[in-house]
């Protein structure tokens, strides 16, 4: 495999706002976790993990899959005595929820309510 991409759709000269579509962040647990901490200081990982509906494998992987991409920042400690771990996210993943949150409104606003389709019948 040569690692090209494939050819993006363009319509004139714009790309199709999915091209901004980042993988990483658009898988929905993933995003969600995004969005969450973007709202709060820090998340603590038992309230992602209810939030979410997940369990504490499943969250654990999609943090490693932010951490390692620089997304969020994972710290680990104790309050009092209990083990706990709190999730933030970094200005890489401030920038890649935007990033994110323009492409899905862009479709949004293309697909939307009142789009007026033009492949339907009025």
């Amino acid at each position: 495999m040569s690692g090209a991409r494939p050819p993006q759709p363009v319509i004139g000269d714009v790309p199709h706002p999915t091209n901004g579509l980042d993988d990483t962040v658009h898988q929905r647990h993933r995003l969600g976790v995004l969005t969450i901490t973007a709202e709060a200081r820090r998340a603590d990982f038992g309230y992602l993990r209810d939030a979410l509906g997940l369990t504490p494998g499943n969250l654990s992987r999609h943090l490693t899959v932010l951490e390692e991409a620089g997304l969020v920042q994972v710290e680990k400690g104790y309050e009092g005595r209990r083990p706990r771990t709190w999730v933030r996210i970094t200005r890489a993943g401030r920038a890649a929820l935007a990033t994110e949150l323009s492409a899905l409104s862009e479709l949004v606003r293309r697909h939307g309510p009142g789009s007026g389709d033009p492949g339907e019948p009025a």
